[in-house]
């Protein structure tokens, strides 16, 4: 399945090091990494899907796909700004968040409202709202989303 990564685009050590490792164990269990294809998380996540020798595709804001991070198989520029977070979300089987600020969060309110499953880990708290589950783990993320995708 492709699992779309939203998160941070400017992160510490430590979230950048879990962000990695999500990657890794996705691409370890074959599934595609959908993201916003620059840095952060986004670059975190790509860089540790490509040690795994995942495919990883970015949906760029700008209009030149050589803007995103160097770790994108498939870098699409849209020229759509922040406008671009529907089709990150859209792209996705499943959302998995990773820490993040406004734009993650417009991302999460857009993968429920079109009904896609969503892990957060260490993200804002929507548990309140049906399809958000709080992990605490990267196995746990992937174990939420695989469970509740039906891709």
């Amino acid at each position: 399945m492709r699992v779309s990564v939203i998160g941070g685009g400017r992160v510490d050590d430590r979230t950048y090091g879990v962000a990695r490792e999500l990657g890794e164990r996705l691409a370890e269990r074959g599934h595609a990494v959908v993201c916003g294809g620059y840095g952060g998380v986004m670059e975190a996540v790509c860089r540790g899907a490509k040690l795994r020798d995942g495919r990883t595709i970015g949906i760029l804001k700008g209009e030149r796909p050589d803007e995103g991070n160097e770790y994108l198989d498939v870098p699409i520029a849209t020229g759509m700004g922040n406008a671009r977070n529907t089709l990150v979300v859209l792209n996705g089987d499943a959302v998995v968040a990773v820490d993040g600020g406004t734009g993650t969060l417009s991302e999460l309110g857009l993968a429920l409202d079109f009904g896609k499953p969503v892990a957060g880990l260490g993200t804002h708290d929507l548990t309140e709202f049906d399809g958000f589950e709080a992990v605490n783990t990267v196995e746990d993320a992937i174990a939420s989303v695989e469970r509740r995708s039906r891709a």
